[in-house]
């Protein structure tokens, strides 16, 4: 069961699903769910909760502002900050239903939304349990290790879309992916273009552009420093050894610096393949039996 919802966050209105457990005695745990970059909810987002909602969650399973079912403007800016308090904000609402225990809420997200979760499990008590699957964790490392002259032509570009934003003129905007790989797109991999462009009808909601200026706020955004600030909330990261964004011993090292108690999946997959198929239903069943085990003890 699952109904339409939609909640504030500063002056937009962020839509979703909600999800009821299937079986539940008095008020329920419950975790929040967002996409990553650019992504909405309807990106495989359901399969997760369904499994979550199964297990005896409840499931608020929202789209960012700016992306998909919410307001905000402009569309297609990506603000992480943002983006972390509409999480925020998502576990307010949370809190206020009669249906849902207050005191046993956990936060889910992927990609970039994985660093997020690791953010807003380090600095809001109210959270009990963090899974990061893929999750970012520096952009800026990634682009340097790629090799600096991308970053550097980047950097090029934001300041000329700043003064152009500052004479009035609408933002620039980049395709979230290229038709191929190495094209110009904000996620240029062929991994990430096999992804996006073969949803069919799960894209129904997503468009292939973004802000330049969500590229400048990724380059700037450092959710690893984080990961030691998380416990003692139970931390789960999901690792993909053949992630062609994340570079998996970014990953690795990332999540040495946390603490207990925390939990580390690896998979021999790329960064996309988590949502479909039997790794999906692998790495589905290991998150739901982490929020299982500090959620509902």
């Amino acid at each position: 069961m699952r109904e339409d919802i939609a909640f504030s966050s500063d002056g937009a209105t962020l839509r979703g699903w909600l999800y009821h457990p299937q079986t539940a005695e008095g008020p329920s745990p419950a975790i929040v769910m967002a996409h990553g970059f650019s992504a909405t909810k309807e990106m495989f987002l359901d399969d997760f909760a369904a499994v979550f909602a199964a297990a005896g969650f409840a499931v608020l399973v929202y789209d960012h502002r700016n992306f998909g079912a919410s307001s905000g403007e402009p569309r297609g800016e990506i603000d992480p900050i943002a983006q972390i308090r509409g999480y925020r904000d998502a576990i307010t609402w949370l809190q206020e239903r009669p249906r849902i225990d207050p005191d046993r809420i956990g936060v889910w997200g992927s990609s970039y939304s994985g660093g997020h979760v690791m953010v807003v499990g380090a600095t809001d008590s109210r959270v009990k349990c963090v899974v990061a699957q893929v999750p970012a964790l520096d952009a800026y490392r990634t682009f340097t290790q790629s090799g600096r002259d991308l970053l550097l032509a980047f950097r090029q570009q934001f300041n000329a879309d700043r003064k152009a934003r500052y004479r009035g003129e609408a933002p620039a905007m980049i395709p979230v992916v290229p038709d191929t790989a190495g094209g110009v797109g904000a996620l240029a991999t062929q991994e990430s273009i096999d992804f996006f462009l073969t949803l069919g009808a799960r894209a129904k909601n997503w468009q292939n552009s973004v802000t330049l200026r969500s590229i400048e706020y990724l380059t700037a955004y450092v959710p690893a420093f984080y990961i030691p600030r998380i416990a003692p909330t139970p931390f789960m990261m999901v690792v993909a050894r053949n992630d062609s964004l994340i570079p998996a011993e970014l990953a690795l090292e990332a999540f040495a610096t946390a603490g207990e108690p925390r939990k580390l999946l690896t998979l021999e997959c790329g960064h996309f393949a988590p949502y479909t198929g039997d790794t999906f239903r692998t790495v589905s069943a290991a998150e739901c039996a982490w929020f299982v085990e500090h959620l509902m003890a």
